[in-house]
């Protein structure tokens, strides 16, 4: 059995078109929490790709893709994760890929 794995992927990217291409696709593999911040259940195979796809995408003298492991997806993230100011509710915003 593959075990997926929370992660939080963050981008700091200042051109316009690859931001736009990093935004869409990690889209559809998580969960936009902010600006530039998804939260994503991830499996081995999934991370890779994903890693594969956004070093495709990204220039890699200018811009900056963080992948932060939070563990395993079977743990709920809402005892690990602070939130200040508006309310997040981790329960309702991941999302299974």
């Amino acid at each position: 059995m593959t075990t997926r794995r929370h992660y939080i992927v963050s981008y700091d990217i200042s051109d316009d078109k690859r931001r736009n291409k990093v935004f869409d696709h990690l889209e559809g593999r998580g969960d936009h929490a902010q600006f530039s911040v998804f939260f994503c259940e991830l499996n081995p195979r999934e991370l890779a790709q994903l890693r594969s796809d956004l070093a495709a995408i990204i220039h890699h003298t200018q811009d900056q893709v963080l992948l932060v492991d939070l563990g395993p997806a079977h743990n709920p993230l809402d005892g690990g994760i602070e939130c200040l100011g508006k309310t997040f509710d981790v329960r309702s915003k991941v999302i299974v890929v």
